[in-house]
């Protein structure tokens, strides 16, 4: 029995065999392994931290997340590192339950049971074209104006698709009314998209904010689409196992916060 393998009498009393005098290191070691799993994590101090972080998204958090996240750290947590690696929508649940990204920011879609996410912001959308577009000057059509419905199916549009689709949610809009346009380049970064409409003919639909944000630089106009888009919602998601991670938790209330005045429900 396992009794007498642990103990042996010993007068009145019992006293421990060799056997479990061998036990008790690695018992030890056992018990203060499962306390490290079940204890309350320590506290996070952001200031000392030099955790790492890979997140993954579009080139569009390049140029309005970033900034101002490397402002952020730079004051809050110096020691802090941040990755942003392209977004492979096919793969994105992959990389999560691997271990090889933290985070994930993308438009809302249906999510396995271990991710757990919040939406972050809701975008809309803007029509551009280069600066003195003949065929939008030609029609007295002014930045700012609604591109017709004719003219914005004729034209040639540029769209952004990291799998090379060559249909996308301005797609979607003009089937409800029975209409289609001209597709001739899609391109798997916004700042490829912008780029060859402020260098060609070519027009495309760019997220509202991003649009404002590069527009001079990039030397296009904006104009309003003549049909309703849908508003994109933008999901922050993660594994579940990350949830109570203190500083895990910490980063998603920055790039929650800092992406929380792009919200057109808020405008």
């Amino acid at each position: 029995m396992l009794d007498d393998q642990l103990f042996f009498r010993k007068g009145q009393g019992l006293e421990p065999t060799d056997y479990a005098l061998s036990l008790a290191e690695p018992l030890a070691q056992a018990l203060q392994a499962v306390e490290r799993v079940i204890r309350r994590p320590d506290p996070f101090d952001p200031a000392v931290s030099t955790a790492r972080f890979r997140i993954s998204g579009s080139d569009f958090f390049a140029e309005m997340l970033m900034p101002q996240l490397a402002d952020r750290l730079a004051v809050a947590a110096p020691g802090v590192r941040v990755h942003l690696v392209d977004l492979v929508p096919d793969n994105y649940v992959d990389t999560l339950d691997r271990y090889e990204v933290d985070i994930a920011l993308l438009p809302r879609t249906a999510l396995p049971g271990w991710i757990e996410g919040q939406r972050v912001f809701s975008s809309t959308f803007s029509v551009i074209a280069r600066k003195g577009h003949p065929r939008l000057a030609g029609a007295g059509i002014a930045p700012g104006d609604m591109v017709p419905l004719d003219l914005f199916c004729d034209l040639g549009h540029v769209i952004f698709s990291v799998e090379g689709n060559d249909s996308a949610m301005g797609d979607l809009a003009l089937e409800r009314i029975g209409r289609t346009r001209r597709v001739v380049m899609t391109l798997p970064v916004f700042s490829g998209v912008y780029r060859a409409v402020a260098g060609s003919d070519l027009i495309g639909l760019l997220p509202s904010t991003l649009a404002h944000r590069v527009r001079d630089m990039a030397g296009f106009d904006i104009y309003e689409a003549p049909v309703a888009l849908d508003r994109a919602d933008i999901m922050m998601i993660w594994h579940k196992r990350h949830s109570a991670n203190p500083a895990h938790r910490w980063m998603r209330e920055q790039i929650a916060g800092l992406l929380r005045p792009l919200d057109a429900t808020d405008n």
